[in-house]
This record gives C-alpha cells, structure tokens and sequence, in this order.
C-alpha cells in the first residue's frame, strides 16, 4: 500500500490562501493600501485598469524596503510584525498576518519596485504564479511601487465569477474610502482607466469626509468627542435630515481600521430613536480608540469583523456619545403638523408683500367689504368673488395638463384589466362626482356594488411602473431637451453607478452626459414629467439624487436584476405622495389609468393599491 496523503505544493497553497484573502480586485486595493499606510506614507496614489482586473497599482512614498525584504514579503506568512502569539494581541499597524503579498503573487502577475532613503538604488522584482521570474537594481524615487497585472490569470474559473466592470470598480471605491477616511493627515489619489476619480488633500477629519461623501455635509455634521480612561470616541455624526433609505454613509474604525459591526450600528440607531423614520438611516463616521488587548482583530481574513473583550461597554460608551453630542448642539426632533410643504413655495408666501401689492389688495371691494365695520351683511354678488370660477376651470385644465398623472406613453384603454370596474371593458367610466379625497392620500370612488378605497401613492407608483416596463421593452419614452442643461454632481461611488445605468435611462426619457470628473450634464428630461410645479414634485438633481438612493436600497436584494431596480426605483420615486391634494379631475385620471393596468390591484413590490368594501358588508357592519 502507497502512502495517500502529501503537502500540498506552495503555489497551490498559496491560490488555496488566497481564496480567502483575495477574492475580488477590491480586496488587493485594500491589502496594498493598507501595506502603503503602515510604510509611514504620506502620499498614497491609486491607479486600476479595467475595474482591476487589468492592473492594480498602489505608489507611495514610504520608507521602501531593502533588497531581502523584498523578496522576502511574498514568502508565506512573512511579516515585520509579528514575533510571538503574544503579539496578535498589541497591533496597533494594518496589516500583520503576511498573507496579502503571497497571495496576490499567487493570482497575479507582480511587479515591485522599492527603495529605502539611504540606499543608492532600488530593487526590481518580477513574481508569476509565485515564482520569481526577475530581480535587479533599479533607479527609482524613495518608496515603493506594487503593481499587480492580470488577476486570477491563472485561475481562470476564479475570474469567471468576478462581477461587471461598473460593480466591481464600485467594490473597489468602497475599499478606498475605507482607508482613506481612516488618515486624513494623508493624501490619497485614485485615477481609473486615466480618469481621476479621487484627488484628496490633507486636511482635518471634516475636510476629508466632506471631500468624500459630498459638499451637501458641510453644515451638516456633529462631532462626537467623548473621552474615558477605557476608550475614546470621536468623528462625527449626520444631523436628522441628512438620513437616507440606504446604510451608504455610515463608517465605524476602531484604532483607525475599519469594522463592520452590527451591534455598534445598533447603537447608533438608538441614540437617534425617534429623531428619523424608521426606515432611515444617519449618517456616520465614527472612530474608537481603545487598548488593543481589548479586541481580538484576527477573527475574519479580511479583519473587518473584530471582537470586544467588553461589547456592552462599548455599546452603551457609543449610544451615550451620540446623545450627547446631538443633544450639546440643540439637535431634538422637531414635531410635524403636516404643512404641505407646497404651500411654502407659493408666490404669496415666499415673495415680498410690496407696497405696490398691499395698495393694489386695498382698492378691491372685496377688501373694503371685509375691512369696514358692520358690513359683512354687504357682500355683494358683484364683488371679486364672482371669478372664482373662471380662475378656477382654466386652472384645473392647466394642472392636469401638467400633471405627472398624465403621460402620452400611457393611453386610456391599453391592456384594459378583465375586472375593470371601469372604462369600456368593464362599465361606465368614472365620474368625479364618485370621488372623494380623505386626508390627502387615499380616493374614495363610489360603485354600484359599495367603494374602492385607492391610495393615491401606490396606485400611481404602478401606473408609473408599467408606464416605465413599456418604455424600456422597446417604446422609448420622449425626452424633453432642457434649453439650459444643469449639471449634477455626485459622490464618486454613485457616478460610477449613474453610468451603469445611463443606457436604461436614456429609454426612460432621461438624457443625461458625462462631463468631467462625478460630473454629469442633465440634456433632458422625460417629457411628461412635471418638475418643480406645486402638486410637490423636485427639480430633476433631485429626481436623480433620490433615484438613486432608492436604487441601492433595492440593491440589497439580489433577486432582482439592473433594469428592474431602475424601474422600481423610478415609479416609487417619481410618484404622486401622500399627502398631496388632487383635484377632482386628476384624481379620475388616476382611478381610470390604474384599472387600466395589467395588474391593477398592487404595487411591483406587493403593497395593495385600493381596498373593496361591498354595500352588503357595510350593511352587516351596522346590524342591518
């Protein structure tokens, strides 16, 4: 009998070990860049080709490594910094176990160029599969240069797995801005394909997270700054208003690496409790400092999940921070009566009352009627109020006209529903005499049988998504050319998503450009969208702003493919609030338009639009 068992040989062991370390281009950008940090870098550069998978490189200007270390960085669990067991438990660097640079030369084609500040010249280094194919001097400037082409070039059904370049370069901005948010007093660029994607200065912890998450935080945030003999916290935190549908924006580093940590995000949450909506979530970069012996950091690979000797120490030193910051700059939550903030925008309250409007108001009857005493009895009928009506007709025709109820890509009687209680197919059209709106938000209609009781928003939320399936399936919506196009600027991870998506909103009527850096140029918009009028619809930085947050809350589902997020994401976005006053003519618009969809009776994510209450049912309730 033949021995069966043997060592596997160190290149395979080494492809085995980076299975786990690196498992997507993202995971080298971090390795590198946290290898640049713990070289004493104060100038990090990154550059990717072809979303990494065609070249990774990290320049620094750190302390360099001499000719042995070199070579000797991609032996297998070779490290500077670990010398007993008793050492896992005091590091303070980044990276420590020595398992990145053997594995990326595991699944790469390397090239390394480094030199140290008291040497002459620097070592070149040439690794394949492992192996060392070429070392010699060279001249280069103080540092260290890694560049790794061609990932997974010899693990062919490894790369297979990789996602699309727009998903795969978006991994690799989260992994940036992990490490650059972390050491603000160092700048870091990142450049894809040759384009400059992020060029941050030196500056203060807010600069840094300004420069990243956008120019909307700059009045936005609140430091957190609590200090204890146990931990230090300190960062900042979004106000109220600055929560999204999304957990994007939200950081945890504990002695400056990154965390993932849902019983720290816990606490967050509850330090804001009753601040946002419970489908929100704050913004926040947060920092702990604490005693390495307290946290086990070699739990996870990738050593972003870490352990807390004492979690719930740490838990309630986060939830009191917050509170008290929140609560030290007058941050409480405010009550809402529910002003439709439509009224706001109107020229009688957001404009000057001028001198010329004040005597204009005072010659009219209707004024002195109501001014002058004892004469209430003498309204007269041919005082100002005999207009109202021919204000009010042209006024209606105008709204719906306008409306974003209305829309040449849907016509009236298209795929009519087999039980529509309304239209040709199905009875007599609805007259606006059946409707009646209740608390702005959901439409009574009268039927013969008892009511339908229609809420406004999810029932236009499925016109819209059928209106949007149509458009993309082959019938382009029209775009409207904007006369003077607007530019939109965005955090870089959503502009790398934005050009993901440009193809499918071109087919939803949206016309939008690259220019620039994050910068895109808005040429149009889809024809029957109403921007900007009073029924409460945005301007269209807005309209995409939010589309996109919607489209990474949907994210979190995989089920779901590109195009059908972008369609829910637009109908949920775009359509008509709660809460927003229709006349009678738009609210049977909708009513007409809703049972003329295919499936009428939900939204595309499964949320009823209208409730039947049969005339019988009622009679029951009532005991007759």
């Amino acid at each position: 009998m033949t021995d069966i068992i043997q060592l596997l040989p160190d290149n395979i062991a080494n492809q085995i070990a980076a299975g786990e370390v690196i498992q997507r281009p993202a995971s080298a950008v971090k390795e590198l860049m946290e290898n640049a940090v713990d070289a004493g870098a104060d100038d990090i550069r990154l550059i990717v080709n072809d979303a990494g998978k065609a070249l990774i490189q990290v320049i620094d200007n750190g302390r360099g490594m001499s000719e042995t270390d070199a070579r000797m960085a991609f032996e297998r669990h070779a490290t500077s910094k670990i010398r007993s067991i008793e050492d896992l438990f005091r590091i303070k660097t980044m990276g420590f176990r020595g398992e990145a640079l053997a594995s990326i030369a595991a699944v790469a084609q390397v090239e390394l160029k480094s030199k140290r500040t008291d040497d002459e010249t620097g070592v070149f280094i040439e690794i394949e599969n492992s192996q060392v194919i070429k070392q010699e001097p060279i001249a280069v400037p103080t540092g260290t240069s890694i560049a790794m082409k061609n990932l997974f070039f010899n693990v062919p059904a490894r790369r297979n797995f990789l996602k699309s370049n727009a998903a795969e370069l978006r991994h690799i901005v989260d992994e940036f801005i992990r490490v650059a948010m972390s050491f603000p007093e160092i700048f870091f660029s990142f450049t894809s394909n040759g384009q400059q994607v992020f060029h941050l200065e030196k500056g203060t912890m807010k600069q840094r997270i300004v420069q990243i998450l956008g120019n909307s935080y700059t009045a936005k945030l609140v430091p957190v700054q609590e200090q204890t003999d146990y931990m230090n916290i300190y960062g900042f935190v979004g106000k109220p208003d600055t929560a999204k549908k999304t957990r994007g924006d939200q950081y945890f580093f504990v002695n400056n690496r990154f965390i993932k940590s849902a019983y720290l995000n816990h606490a967050v949450m509850n330090a804001f409790n009753e601040m946002i909506a419970k489908d929100s979530f704050p913004m926040y970069c947060l920092f702990i400092d604490l005693d390495p012996s307290q946290i086990d950091i070699n739990v996870h690979p990738t050593k972003q999940e870490i352990k807390f000797e004492d979690e719930k120490i740490v838990y309630a030193f986060v939830q009191s921070a917050i509170k008290h910051a929140l609560a030290q700059f007058s941050i409480t939550p405010t009550l809402d009566f529910e002003l439709d903030a439509s009224i706001q925008s109107l020229d009688a309250v957001s404009k000057p009352f001028t001198d010329d409007k004040r005597s204009s108001a005072a010659a009219t009857s209707l004024y002195n009627t109501f001014t002058k005493k004892n004469q209430s009895h003498f309204i007269e009928s041919k005082s100002d109020l005999k207009h109202w009506k021919d204000f009010y007709e042209p006024g209606e025709k105008l709204a719906v006209e306008g409306s974003p109820l209305t829309g040449e890509a849907f016509t009236a009687g298209q795929n009519i529903h087999p039980h529509n209680p309304f239209g040709s197919a199905g009875g007599q059209p609805v007259t606006t005499d059946q409707l009646l709106q209740l608390h702005n938000s959901f439409i009574a209609v009268q039927t013969k049988q008892g009511y339908y009781l229609v809420h406004q928003q999810n029932a236009h939320e499925r016109i819209l998504y059928e209106r949007f399936a149509l458009a993309v399936d082959g019938k382009p919506m029209a775009t409207q050319r904007s006369l003077f196009p607007s530019t939109i600027e965005l955090a870089a991870a959503d502009a790398v998503l934005l050009k993901e998506l440009l193809q499918d909103m071109h087919h939803l009527g949206y016309l939008l450009e690259p220019f620039g850096n994050n910068t895109f140029v808005i040429q149009g918009t889809p024809a029957d969208l109403t921007l900007g009028n009073p029924q409460g619809a945005v301007s269209e930085k807005t309209a995409i702003e939010k589309m996109l947050e919607q489209y990474k809350h949907f994210s979190n589902d995989l089920k779901f493919s590109k195009r059908e997020k972008l369609l829910r994401s637009l109908a949920l976005q775009q359509s008509i609030k709660a809460g927003t006053s229709l006349s009678l003519k738009e609210m049977q618009v909708l009513i007409e338009e809703l049972f003329n969809c295919q499936v009428p009776n939900s939204t595309a994510n499964g949320k009823p639009t209208y409730l039947e209450f049969k005339k019988e049912e009622l009679d029951k309730m009532f005991g007759r």
